[in-house]
């Protein structure tokens, strides 16, 4: 294969995928027909495993007793190790608003391209990830090192625009409760420990502390719980917060412990007891691999797309994908289904079933294949000047 000039490979590999739309088409259709929700993808799983396993690829379940609906796929035994993220759950009510049965679709025909192509260059894996728009399945398909060991991570996501490169935010969100004492609040002998008020307390230093924190962040806090009647005084209180950073880093290690430190120091002021609990896991900050970036966009352009590069500090959202991208090279570009559609809408939904969706998330896939050839090639070339 290595003989072979890699503009004819890459042409090779979108004949196969022209040739694999009626199976682009298939998974792409089913799935935003018949929309499930995180956890509960059994038939979108499954249709997946059954087309891969018919197009010989080894499936195993991962991490079956938290995530079912996982699995992974491998075919080739070659030195050169791609994976494919397939994402495969919908929103409620909305369906397919994200468009993971595109993405499912992408990474699936991708996946078996590549595996046809080069049967003895690379091992392709492809990884079936439920959950993202929950719990994020990926956090604990990274946590158990299933993508340790990978050459490159591919997962191309819908939206209204084409483009490769920013990041996302990491994301550890906490639920803080405050316990007092309650008691009437008209009992001239009883006297309650007020939960609200240091929860109110803590809510307001909070916004202090926020202000000495001096890389790129966000901290969005809402009150779940703040007593059950005005003439008691409130016995519990409760606060969800959401807090991000562009840098795993600076959240785990600095902005974390800064915010748990003082909660603490207000409740034992009020004199109440203090739970903090990471309601979510920990999503990673994405590294979009700036090698995988610059194939990726040359590979779009050859296909007549034009590309947006985003700054690399440019982020409006938490992914799972981005724990993948602290165990290997990983990318997550954009690919353009609609004019002005923004994500978790009923349009956006329309617009991942429609044939200008598909058809551009089949040339999306030519690309991501075509991505996956240049790393197999630049790893065959460095291991044959090597061997010289």
């Amino acid at each position: 294969m290595t003989a072979v000039p890699s503009s004819e490979i890459k042409q090779l590999l979108c004949q196969k995928l022209d040739e694999l739309a009626p199976v682009f088409h298939r998974i792409a259709d089913y799935l935003h027909q018949h929309p499930e929700l995180s956890g509960e993808e059994e038939n979108s799983s499954r249709l997946l495993q059954d087309i891969l396993s018919e197009s010989g690829f080894s499936i195993a379940p991962v991490i079956p007793d938290k995530l079912p609906t996982a699995f992974h796929g491998i075919k080739g035994s070659g030195p050169v190790h791609i994976g494919f993220l397939a994402e495969y759950d919908a929103l409620p009510e909305l369906g397919h608003g994200c468009g993971h049965n595109l993405i499912a679709a992408m990474s699936t025909t991708a996946a078996i391209a590549c595996a046809d192509i080069f049967a003895d260059e690379a091992a392709v894996h492809i990884f079936g990830c439920p959950a993202e728009e929950t719990i994020g399945g990926k956090v604990f398909m990274s946590e158990a090192g299933v993508f340790a060991g990978l050459d490159a991570a591919l997962i191309c996501h819908p939206s209204d625009v084409t483009a490769v490169g920013g990041t996302s935010y990491a994301t550890h969100p906490v639920k803080f409760t405050f316990t007092g004492k309650p008691a009437h609040v008209a009992d001239p002998d009883y006297h309650g420990i007020n939960a609200l008020d240091a929860l109110v307390d803590f809510y307001q230093q909070l916004g202090t502390l926020q202000r000495t924190f001096t890389e790129p962040h966000i901290i969005g806090k809402i009150i779940t719980e703040g007593g059950t009647a005005p003439n008691i005084v409130p016995e519990r209180a409760a606060m969800k917060a959401t807090i991000r950073a562009l840098r795993t880093e600076y959240l785990e290690d600095f902005m974390l412990p800064r915010i748990k430190e003082l909660a603490q120091q207000v409740s034992q002021a009020h004199g109440t007891e203090l739970e903090m609990e990471h309601y979510e896991p920990l999503f990673k900050n994405l590294i979009n691999d700036r090698q995988l970036s610059e194939y990726m966009k040359a590979n779009l352009e050859a296909l007549g797309t034009d590309v947006t590069v985003y700054p690399a500090d440019d982020a409006d959202g938490s992914t799972d994908v981005g724990n993948v991208s602290h165990d290997a090279p990983t990318i997550q570009p954009e690919i353009k289904i609609g004019e002005g559609i923004a994500a978790h809408t009923y349009e956006f939904a329309a617009a991942a079933g429609s044939e200008y969706g598909k058809k551009m998330a089949l040339l999306a896939a030519k690309a991501m294949a075509m991505t996956a050839a240049d790393v197999i090639l630049q790893k065959e070339t460095v291991k044959a000047a090597n061997n010289l």
